[in-house]
């Protein structure tokens, strides 16, 4: 009997069994049929495999500005006045008076000593006397010649006769004219003896002193002219076929803080300094409130070549494949690899100007990038801190 239920219990768990199976199958088919619905009739496909964008920092972006880009060339050297003279006795005599002492500042024609003129003043009383002299002879010369002339028209003398007093006339005439330039020269003296500044400008030594006896061309005092001091920087040799003039030279001076001088190449030596590689360049330099002095000591930049503004990126974004430049562009969500023609790079070496590939507004990476594929999906940092599931999506066009 009881073997009769177990038969009967194992039969009803088949028919259980079977009929759980046929509802499965009826669910799969179900399933298959909404699919295969969905999809124009056709089973769904599986969907390619997406590559994540690459997330990109702030930082890690740069964008491309119109900047003027310049090279340039160190220099260093001694300022003095363009300008500088020794004003000289062009008398003798004793030195009367110094009416300036160091550091003062003249103007031109202001009297800076005076000699001793008693000799002088003699010596013009002689000439002035001599030239009375002289006018006289040729007054009495002319009233002969004018007589001899009347007469001799007249038959009353020889030719010879009226040579002779136009001859003593032509001589006085002569010596009368000496004795005025005598006279001139003997003013001219006097004058002299009176010591005027030639120019504008500053008292740097005062070479004699009152009581003291000076010769003709003795020095008396030293004068600089300071609104116009001259730059004489050195320069390597190497440099100096781009070094032209009219470049202008940026320079500082130790005692002047972060003050900026600046010069103009005037001249350039066409000789090496002694001893080293290095050619003078001289320079202009405006100095109209008289800040700088002679002898002062400068250092500074010479602007060689000077660029229009033209598209300008950090260094840092130019890489280089076999040798040539390229950048990555990041545009619409996405990294490109774009060639460019390089041009100056600034001082300090952090920027680059960019004469072909690249328009201001366009972004580039800056930072290193490995494995990368061109056209590679990309998105900023401050897009991918979004839900994980938008950060799944292209990123939106910039």
């Amino acid at each position: 009997m009881s073997a009769m239920q177990n038969g009967l219990e194992r039969q009803g768990r088949f028919r259980l069994s079977g009929k759980l199976a046929a509802i499965a199958v009826v669910v799969l088919a179900g399933c298959l049929w909404i699919a295969t619905s969905r999809h124009g009739g056709k089973p769904a496909e599986l969907a390619p495999d997406v590559p994540a964008p690459i997330e990109l920092a702030a930082a890690d972006v740069a964008t491309v500005n119109l900047m003027t880009l310049s090279r340039s060339l160190p220099v260093s050297g001694s300022l003095s006045p363009l300008v500088q003279t020794t004003v000289k006795s062009k008398v003798a005599g004793e030195v009367l008076s110094l009416t300036v002492r160091e550091g003062q500042e003249v103007k031109q024609g202001d009297v800076l000593a005076r000699i001793e003129t008693r000799y002088i003043k003699a010596t013009l009383d002689t000439q002035v006397a001599t030239l009375q002299k002289a006018r006289a002879d040729l007054a009495l010369a002319k009233l002969n010649r004018d007589n001899s002339d009347a007469m001799l028209k007249e038959h009353f003398i020889s030719q010879n006769a009226y040579d002779s007093a136009a001859s003593t006339y032509e001589a006085d005439l002569a010596t009368m004219k000496a004795a005025e330039a005598q006279v001139a020269l003997a003013q001219l003296s006097l004058d002299d003896a009176v010591v005027r500044a030639p120019i504008s400008g500053t008292v740097v030594s005062r070479l004699v002193q009152p009581g003291e006896r000076v010769e003709i061309d003795g020095s008396i005092v030293g004068l600089v002219d300071l609104s116009q001091m001259e730059f004489q920087a050195l320069a390597p040799a190497s440099e100096i076929p781009g070094v032209k003039v009219g470049q202008i030279a940026h320079f500082k001076v130790s005692g002047f803080g972060d003050r900026i001088f600046d010069g103009r190449v005037e001249r350039i030596n066409p000789m090496t300094e002694q001893g080293s590689r290095s050619i003078t360049v001289y320079l202009s330099v405006p100095n109209p409130d008289g800040a700088l002095k002679g002898g002062m000591f400068g250092q500074g930049m010479l602007v060689l070549d000077k660029n229009a503004p033209a598209p300008t990126i950090p260094a840092a974004a130019v890489r280089s494949e076999a040798g040539l430049p390229y950048v990555l562009v990041f545009a619409e969500g996405k990294l490109y690899k774009r060639s460019i023609t390089p041009g100056l790079t600034s001082e300090d070496g952090g920027s680059v100007e960019v004469r072909d590939g690249l328009k201001p507004g366009e972004q580039v990476l800056l930072a290193k990038l490995d494995d990368f594929k061109d056209g590679a999906p990309a998105v900023l940092k401050s897009a991918a801190e979004a839900p994980k599931d938008a950060a799944a999506t292209p990123a939106a066009k910039n």
